[in-house]
Order: C-alpha cells, then structure tokens, then sequence
C-alpha cells in the first residue's frame, strides 16, 4: 500500500498551492516573534534612585549627597533603593551643617524609598516597572510577569495539542492567533499589575500555540523537502524577522502602552487567510474524513495546473485510515520499549533548550551597549543559526546536528567568565554565539520531533514538548535574576545543562531519511 506521500505526489514539490501555504504560514509566525520577547522593552527596568520630595526643605548642598553610593560590579552607581534619612538630613541641614566637612555623611542612618523612586527617562517614557514601581522589594514581580507569560504557554501548548488533534488544524491555528492578538490589545488598558499577568498569561496561550499549530499544519501539507526549508527557512526565519522588528519599533515608541497596541494590529491582516489556507489532509485522513482530504487535494490540483487521478487514495487505504483513526485511542504512554523510552528526550531537550535561550533573550537589557542594538543582534543571529540548521537537516544525521549545536551553545557560555571584564563587545559577541547554538538546536528539535511520532499523535506530541519546554521558560527569568547576585552564575548553570543534554542527543532514534510515520506503529521501526 502507497503511504501519503507516494498518493499526493502528482501535485509535484513546488507549484502554485505549496508556495501559498509556505508563505502564508511562514509569514503569520511573524507575530510571535516580537510578541515572545515584547517584555524585554515592556518591561524592562531604567536606573532609579530614591525621591527626595520638592516641597522639603533642605538646603542643595545637602539634597545632592541625600543617596548614597554603592559598588555594583566594580561600578560606583547610587543607591536604587535607599536614601539617608530625610528627618535627620533636614535637622543638619536646618543647623547650617555642611556635609563632608561638618558631617560624615556615610555615618548616617539609611531609609527605604517611602517616598517613591525616580526613573531615568532617557531610554524609556514609562515601562510597567515605573508603571507600577515594580523594584527593590517588589523587583520579584519582574522575572514573576515573565513566568506568568510563558505559564499561559505552558497551558497553551497541552490545550492547542489536544485540540489540534481533535478538531484540526486550521481551527486551531485561527483560534489561537485570536486569542494572541486580542490579550496583547487587551494588555494595553491593565489597570494594574495583577490584571496585566492575567493578560499576559493568556497572551501567551495564544503565542505558542498559534506558532505550534502553524508549524504542524505546514509540515503536514508541503512534501518532504519543502518540510525541511519550512521548518527552518520559513516559520523560524518569518519568526526572527519578528524578533528583528521589536526593537526597531521599540526604538520609536518609547511608551509601553502605546508599543503593544502598535504590536497587536499585526494580528488583524491574517484574518483573510481563513479563505486561502486549507485544513490538514493528513489530518482529515486520520480522522477517516477521505472526501474532505481528496477535495482539498483536488483543488490543490487545480491550482498547479495538474490533473488527479480519479481515485487518490484506494479502498485499502482507506480501510488504513478507519485503522488510523482507531489508533488514536491507543496513548503513547502504553509503548514501554527502548525506543519509546528514548523519544522521552525530546520533552527534556525542550526544557533545557528553553532555558537557555530564553534566559538569553531576557538578559538583552542587562547587556553592556545599546539595548536596541543588541536586541536586534540577539534576533538578527538567529538568521544564520537557522539557515546552518536547513543545512543540518538537509545533510546530516539529526542527532549528531543537536548533539553538536547543543555543545558548542553550552561551551560558549562555559567560557564566557574566563573573559576578562573589560572586554565587553567580546562578552557580547560570545553570548550572541551562544545564542546561535541555542537557536539551531531549537529549530532541531522542533523538526526532529515532528519526525519521530505519528500523524495521529503529532501536533499533540508537539504540544506536549513545548509544554516541557514551558517549564524551562518559566524559569529562565530567574536564571536572568541570579545574575544579581552572581553575574556568571547563569552561564555556568545554562551551559552545564546544555552540554549534559548535548550528550543524551545521542541516544534519540534517527529519522533522517525516514518517511513521516503516520501510524504508532509504523513510528516503532525508527531506529535508534
């Protein structure tokens, strides 16, 4: 019996139906670009120090040595978050007191910012940090929005899997984008700080999902070879030239609010692809709905000017979809050999993957230079990292690409504390080829993945791993926050982890070469 590729090869490779649905698809990923990493302008936190009020009256001199001074990383910066005492500067100050000759300023009393604080304006015109003066000891909600966000991706990534799976793939990937732009509109008018993670949390649902989906639908319609340059050439290329476009908007709009209403139009123009973007065939096939896979097909043929045969799928086939069908009541959890066991992994690449690249992504304002330039560098090496993975995948084994592109990320950030401090651009420049690493063995993975498990269970088990995968972001904002207390203390985390999961990318099956399974049974015969 001929598989699904065999039976919708009279379409041909590259016609007229698979450039649409290639740029179509590839092109509404643009979105979860700058939606995935918005919080880095959004959120990020300006210098600050301690309000001294207007109305004191305290003479100048003593008003310009009211902060203290403190050593940050080798760094003499003011106090962000005490200030001397205020009662006690003002009784100096009444008695004529001159400071650092009457008084030795550093033995006074200290006090918390009961005043407020006092943000630098020069970068930003307000960020929900000065929004909602989320610093010092409300500096926790910082990373907590961030965990909020790729929460609702956690979420996201279960529900739209289960859902996919269950009424298909274009409903799927039409209701999350809805629910991407309307939270990320939404998110806009937060009153306050607990609204805009609730917001933010179900921005998120809809971020990945709609990428998982999109990715899915893709890889299920286009035929083996475009599946590979779409996978990396198309969704994740459409997704850094997002990425690219944050900052070059941010650079402009300085007022939080105002960039996310501006980032949630986007979202409105892919309404009409609902008329030219079609449902799964393969996914039709598995659930026993031949007429409605064959129409498609039909048309598919119609517009590459080709003709169908009159049957496409024979009676045997489809007896093999009803087959299909029942077998997705079958759950991967019930297969117990070797090699179930090792397609495990893939759920923890994920994890460790998202870590790091997220932590990465987030780490971009804490980063010496311009926070523009460098978001654009961190989404513009992205670009090359995915065309070295459509060159892996093309040419190579697959777990011998992860293993190497997960070795060479965890080294780079392994070596980054052995540069000397003063060499900033080399610090960024390692970290952005650690970025690199990150990147290519995610867009691996992400192949990898869709290769390994059925048709049945695909966009589930896709959701599944970037479920796991959601763990890891969840926690990435705090491996950004260690970096408070030990500025290498992230690296050393991320790149040990990395280089541990480049070592268990050796013991995942290889499907390089291997046809899309499309049943349970027929993923059991990949080899390890």
């Amino acid at each position: 019996m001929r598989d699904y590729d065999d039976a919708v090869a009279f379409l041909g490779e590259w016609g007229p139906f698979q450039r649409m649905i290639f740029f179509l698809l590839s092109l509404s990923t643009i979105p979860n670009g700058f939606t995935g990493v918005a919080i880095v302008f959004v959120g990020d936190t300006p210098d600050h120090k301690c309000v001294i009020p207007v109305g004191v009256n305290i003479s100048g001199e003593w008003r310009n040595v009211s902060i203290p001074w403190e050593n940050v990383d080798g760094e003499r910066k003011y106090s962000q978050c005490r200030r001397y005492k205020l009662d006690e500067i003002k009784r100096l100050s009444d008695r004529q007191l001159i400071p650092g000759v009457d008084v030795n300023i550093t033995d006074l009393e200290q006090e918390k910012c009961v005043d407020g604080w006092e943000y630098r304006r020069d970068t930003y015109k307000s960020t929900i940090v000065t929004e909602w003066d989320m610093v010092c000891d409300d500096s926790w909600k910082g990373p907590l929005t961030s965990s909020a966000y790729f929460g609702g991706v956690l979420f996201g990534s279960f529900l739209s899997g289960q859902l996919s799976d269950r009424f298909g793939r274009k409903k799927a990937f039409f209701s999350t984008m809805a629910i991407q732009t309307l939270f990320n509109f939404i998110e806009v008018f937060s009153p306050s700080w607990e609204l805009f993670c609730v917001f933010h949390f179900f921005n998120g649902m809809g971020q990945i999902s709609n990428y998982v989906s999109a990715y899915v639908l893709g890889s299920e319609i286009l035929s083996k070879s475009i599946r590979i340059i779409y996978s990396t050439l198309g969704v994740c290329i459409c997704y850094a030239i997002g990425y690219m476009m944050l900052p070059l908007a941010a650079f402009f709009i300085r007022d939080w609010r105002i960039l996310l209403l501006i980032l949630s139009i986007p979202g409105l123009f892919y309404i009409p692809l609902w008329w030219f973007i079609p449902e799964s065939p393969r996914w039709l096939l598995s659930q026993g709905r031949v007429q409605e896979a064959e129409a498609i097909l039909r048309k598919a043929a119609r517009m590459n000017k080709v003709t169908p045969p009159d049957i496409i799928f024979e009676p045997v086939q489809r007896k093999h979809c009803l087959k299909v069908f029942r077998e997705q009541n079958v759950t991967y959890s019930g297969s117990h050999n070797s090699h179930s066991k090792n397609r495990q992994f893939p759920f923890l690449f994920r994890m460790i993957l998202s870590i790091g690249y997220f932590a990465l992504s987030l780490n971009t304002s804490s980063l010496h230079g311009n926070i523009y330039l460098n978001c654009f560098s961190s989404g513009a090496v992205e670009v090359p990292a995915y065309i070295a993975t459509w060159l892996l995948l093309q040419n190579c084994s697959r777990r011998l690409s992860l293993f190497f592109m997960l070795v060479q990320g965890g080294t780079v950030l392994l070596f980054i504390q052995l540069i000397p401090q003063d060499l900033t651009a080399l610090c960024v420049a390692m970290e952005m080829l650690g970025k690199f690493g990150f990147t290519s063995a995610f867009a691996i993975v992400y192949a990898f993945t869709a290769e390994l498990f059925p048709t049945v269970v695909r966009n589930m088990a896709v959701g599944v791993c970037s479920m796991a995968s959601r763990i890891g972001s969840i926690s990435a904002p705090y491996f950004v926050f260690l970096g408070k207390f030990d500025k290498f203390l992230p690296y050393i985390l991320m790149g040990s982890l990395t280089i541990i999961a480049g070592v268990l990318a050796l013991l995942l099956p290889e499907s390089f070469g291997v046809p899309l399974p499309e049943t349970i049974d027929q993923m059991q015969h990949i080899k390890g």
